[in-house]
This record gives structure tokens, C-alpha cells and sequence, in this order.
């Protein structure tokens, strides 16, 4: 199963490099409230070090209310959960990796086994526990 992932992992990285080669043109956002100038822009411009600047030490001002985002993980969803009350830095923010889904899941596929099966059902659900430490 992993060989197959890493076989369907080149091929999407293939496809993604056909698509830059067609469609040339800018992938960074040029947006200079929210994405950095360039590094070129900063050494001609002060007004480019300048935003920088501001980026770097004051960030962006959030949207007062609150969003969910999620993204596909190798290991399942990634989930990022963000309250702002219109300030600069979010009010709150959870993360949920998708190791915590697996880990939770570990009573049930443990039920009518031995302690010593225990290493065994971690292994196969390839928890990685920094990312599932509350």
C-alpha cells in the first residue's frame, strides 16, 4: 500500500509540473496586504522593505468571526479551526490532526485482544504522538 502512494504521489507531482510548464505566469499571491514582496522588490524599494516590515512584525488583521479550513493529509484530514475577534491574532485556534481520529479509535480495535497486541494496532495505524500530544 505505501509503494502504491508514493507511485500515485509521483504522478500527481508530475501532472502539477505539466500544469506550471503551460500555464506560466506568477503562483505567489501579489496581494501586499496579506503576501510579502519580493526579494528583488526589497532591495530597490523602500516601500517594499517597508511592508515587509510591517508583515513580519505586525501580521495581518483577521475578520472578526470564525472558520473551519480542512485539507486532505496523507493520514486522513487536517483540520484548522480559528476564532478572531477582528484583531491581529486569532482569538482562538484548534488544530485536529488526523492521528487523534486514530488514536481515539484504538479502544474499539483493541476490545478482546492482549496488552501485548497493543504495540501491534499502533503500528498499523501509524500514529505519530507529537501530533496527537494535548
Amino acid at each position: 500500500v505505501r509503494m502504491e502512494e508514493m507511485r500515485q504521489s509521483n504522478h500527481i507531482i508530475k501532472q502539477c509540473v505539466d500544469w506550471l510548464k503551460k500555464n506560466s505566469g506568477s503562483v505567489m499571491l501579489e496581494d501586499s496586504s496579506v503576501a510579502p514582496p519580493s526579494r528583488s522588490d526589497m532591495k530597490v524599494g523602500m516601500e517594499s522593505l517597508i511592508q515587509h516590515f510591517k508583515l513580519a512584525t505586525e501580521g495581518y488583521t483577521l475578520p472578526q468571526g470564525e472558520s473551519y479550513a480542512a485539507v486532505e493529509h496523507p493520514k486522513g484530514e487536517f483540520g484548522c479551526y480559528l476564532i478572531s475577534d477582528g484583531a491581529n491574532k486569532p482569538y482562538r485556534v484548534k488544530l485536529r490532526a488526523p492521528g487523534f481520529a486514530h488514536l481515539s479509535a484504538m479502544d474499539e480495535m483493541a476490545r478482546g485482544h492482549m496488552l501485548a497486541d497493543v504495540v501491534a494496532i499502533i503500528g498499523t495505524q501509524d500514529i505519530v504522538f507529537g501530533e496527537v500530544d494535548r
